[in-house]
């Protein structure tokens, strides 16, 4: 299953872990297992990416963090096999995915001897690239009637759905808003008209898809298994010149087409 009608499904070089996800899931659908089960199970396999990070083994790291995003991947699917929406799991899932991000960053920084506050800019960076895409990307599932679960405002506290506990999502919540919002808050100041805009072209979604997380970590991975760790937190500072780049080009697109 899409987040997407096939119609206004694009090439998503982040998600190159889904075909992968997609078989985990169908292994679990009769499970007893759920979606939060795999979601922790990608926090634990970065954990232990991050043990091989520091004790220097930086392939089998590498080929932890590939493995990371193809079980994130699995997460998702399963709870539309399962048909079990989720806003724990939603929340969940992004707010391990920062933690998770934060780490890796420091850690790279720290192996690297990069200054902790360049180090803290790239994270940040990092964020905001990935909050574009997301921003973007579930513009146009709400414009096309894909996967809702993921809302374009985030403003209120969300009614739990099925079996949920409420008093869990709305810790999760808070949880999240805390860690996103001021992202959140910098990406819609940027381009606060975007959420009136219908335009997403495929090519569009696809160039942009280079700053979701799954591709973000697998450069990172050939980065680190290539022993050129040293460039990852330079080319995601160098990468912010790309995202004002896809801002005013996707303001240009709206504007010839108005």
């Amino acid at each position: 299953m899409s987040k997407l009608p096939s119609e206004y499904q694009f090439l998503d070089l982040s998600d190159y872990g889904r075909p992968f996800g997609k078989v985990i899931a169908k292994q679990l659908q009769h499970s007893r297992f759920h979606a939060v089960h795999v979601t922790l199970l990608f926090v634990i396999t970065a954990i232990i990416a991050l043990a091989f990070l520091w004790q220097d083994y930086p392939i089998t790291a590498a080929i932890l963090l590939v493995l990371k995003s193809i079980i994130d991947a699995a997460d998702g699917e399963l709870a539309r096999l399962q048909n079990r929406p989720s806003y724990i799991g939603r929340y969940l899932d992004s707010v391990s995915d920062i933690l998770i991000n934060l780490c890796l960053i420091l850690s790279i920084g720290h192996l690297t001897n990069t200054p902790i506050w360049i180090a803290l800019l790239a994270f940040a960076s990092l964020q905001l690239q990935g909050t574009l895409y997301n921003y973007y990307y579930v513009i146009l599932r709400n414009e096309h009637q894909g996967d809702t679960t993921s809302r374009i405002f985030e403003r209120k506290v969300p009614k739990a759905l099925g079996s949920e506990n409420q008093k869990w999502v709305n810790r999760l919540y808070y949880t999240y808003k805390f860690c996103y919002g001021i992202f959140d808050k910098i990406i819609y100041t940027l381009d606060y008209k975007a959420a009136t805009n219908k335009n997403f072209p495929k090519w569009f979604m696809t160039a942009l898809s280079t700053f979701g997380l799954g591709f973000q970590l697998l450069v990172m991975a050939f980065l680190i298994a290539l022993n050129q760790m040293h460039l990852v937190i330079p080319i995601i500072l160098y990468a912010n010149v790309a995202l004002i780049a896809f801002i005013v080009l996707r303001k240009s697109l709206s504007n010839r087409d108005s």
